[in-house]
């Protein structure tokens, strides 16, 4: 993974004193509240509905068992002893005291941390494949490609005041587990018929009060030329990009109001002017920041095949969690651990400090010390040996985190909604506890086999709704809480946005709807084969939108 240079520790450290004085003429009342603002937003500071909330970046979701445990650190020194996942690879604390947050940062520095450009209408947090680096699937890391992508837009000059927020995401492999396509800009890494690296480009996507799917600009970019064009893209988004309506001001507002071909054309007319520039990337850079992510050297672990099929044979709750949780490794030796931030009736994406701790154990002895954070809320080890799964087992067992769930049912995203946010209009956490509940049996489960629940808990979809298998999007109504139910939604090399079903549910019931979708789904599909998602492709809403309202008058 990326090392600072002595730049950027001297850059961080610049920022954290200058963001330190800034919070002491806040709490002086020297800065008003409306003056402060825009600053510690900077600085990923948030004010929400009973605290304040500091969200830490984690680059394209990769970090080490260091980091982690100064994560954990934070959490029992600073907050309430846990910290939450979010579906941007990133990590919120959300009880800190706005006078510690210096401290903080100045300790997230010591680890190569912090929260620049984690709010505000900037670039966020650089996004990527969680198996990255591992995948058997994939072309090429993508992840060197997000670490020139934050370089160059780390308070870009030209670039920090945005019309909105602005995200990128890239993934490296066929199957999209970056969710591409519902970015501001989705990159595919892939290679031409000459052998040669470059990007499939998608721009305008996104969720939110105007879900769209992204449009493919450039089947092949050259990687050279990777700064270049982005560039190009985010510049016709700053000129052109509606400043007068927030709602109206994501780069997705841009492409469908003047149409994909003309964006392609400006954009192109942008980058004839700027290929070839000091923008250009010369093959040296390319080769120096992939060195920093090369992966660990594996050495055989044959024996692994033997045991597994014993450990399986002697376990079956173990049996369970591989077939789950352990997915193909390059390597044949080794497999990708999914550890669920799902536990059954939990909180999706919390961690507790003593669990991040002990992640931070379990990937220094097994996994070469190497952590993923995934946009599914989950913790990913990359390289561990099928010989060493009953030990990781047992030690996430020990802690509660063994939960065989990646993929299915219980593996809900949720957004921390009404508990926490400012902007939300209902409650995330107790509908996702509540069916998580109602569907943990492993049976249950393994009977429905994949089906991605995610929950926002307002409009702007931080839950990720609009691209659930079943999305659940928590609504006000004359004051009391609603739940409208999409379904159909995809987040990966298929993209779709979820279809509204009907009318919204009340919190009692809502989890009833849910049941009575599944209910329908297992009595419809052709075999145990055909998922959630192919039935419901198959079929269309009508016959979901009958178990549920009776008629389609009464679902109006």
């Amino acid at each position: 993974m990326y090392r600072y240079d002595e730049f950027d520790h001297a850059f961080v450290k610049s920022r954290v004193e200058q963001f330190r004085d800034q919070v002491n003429r806040r709490l002086s009342g020297e800065l008003t509240e409306d003056a402060f603002k825009p600053l510690r937003l900077m600085n990923g500071v948030y004010l929400q509905l009973h605290a304040y909330m500091l969200r830490i970046a984690i680059p394209y979701g990769t970090l080490n068992a260091r980091q982690m445990r100064m994560l954990a650190h934070v959490a029992r020194t600073y907050d309430r002893g846990y910290g939450h996942f979010t579906t941007r690879q990133n990590l919120q604390f959300n009880w800190p005291k706005l006078s510690d947050t210096p401290a903080i940062l100045d300790e997230l520095a010591t680890v190569e941390m912090h929260a620049l450009q984690t709010s505000g209408n900037c670039i966020r947090n650089v996004t990527a494949d969680h198996f990255a680096g591992a995948a058997a699937d994939e072309v090429a890391d993508p992840r060197p490609y997000a670490e020139i992508l934050r370089q160059w837009s780390s308070v870009h000059p030209e670039f920090s005041y945005l019309p909105r927020k602005f995200k990128i995401a890239v993934t490296g492999a066929e199957r999209d587990r970056a969710a591409i396509q519902v970015h501001d800009i989705g990159l595919h890494l892939k290679k031409n018929d000459k052998g040669a690296l470059g990007f499939a480009v998608y721009v305008g996507g996104g969720q939110g009060r105007t879900p769209l799917v992204a449009k493919k600009i450039r089947d092949f970019l050259p990687e050279e030329d990777l700064l270049t064009y982005t560039t190009a893209i985010v510049r016709v988004y700053n000129l052109f990009g509606r400043r007068d309506n927030k709602f109206k001001a994501r780069i997705k507002i841009l492409v469908h109001e003047i149409g994909v071909e003309e964006m392609t054309r400006r954009v192109e007319e942008e980058f004839s002017h700027l290929k070839g520039t000091e923008l250009t990337l010369p093959e040296a850079d390319i080769d120096a920041i992939t060195r920093y992510f090369a992966p660990p050297s594996l050495p055989e672990r044959p024996e692994g095949w033997g045991q597994i099929a014993g450990w399986k044979k002697e376990d079956p709750d173990f049996a369970r969690w591989v077939d789950q949780n352990v997915e193909p490794h390059k390597h044949p030796d080794y497999g990708m651990v999914t550890i669920s931030l799902k536990p059954i009736g939990g909180i999706p994406g919390d961690a507790s400090h003593e669990q991040m701790d002990a992640i931070a154990d379990i990937a220094e002895e097994y996994a070469f010390d190497e952590i993923r954070i995934s946009h599914e809320q989950n913790v990913i080890l990359p390289h561990v040996a099928l010989a060493d799964l009953e030990p990781v087992y047992r030690a996430l067992v020990a802690q509660g985190l063994a939960t065989a769930n990646a993929g299915l049912i219980t593996d809900i995203i949720a957004c921390p909604g009404l508990d926490y946010c400012a902007l939300a209009n209902a409650r995330s956490i107790p509908v996702a506890q509540e069916i998580s509940t109602r569907f943990g049996s492993p049976e249950r489960q393994a009977e429905i086999g994949e089906l991605k629940i995610k929950i926002s808990g307002c409009i702007n979809a931080c839950g990720h709704h609009h691209v659930g298998h079943i999305g659940l999007l928590g609504v006000e109504k004359k004051g009391a809480e609603l739940y409208q139910i999409t379904l159909g939604g995809s987040g990966d090399e298929n993209t779709s946005i979820g279809e509204i079903i009907g009318r919204g549910f009340e919190p009692a019931k809502v989890t009833d709807a849910v049941e009575t979708i599944v209910d329908t789904y297992l009595g419809l599909r052709l075999s145990k084969e055909e998922t959630f998602l192919e039935a419901y492709r198959r079929v269309g809403p009508q016959p979901f939108k009958d178990a549920l309202y009776g008629s389609t008058a009464e679902a109006a």
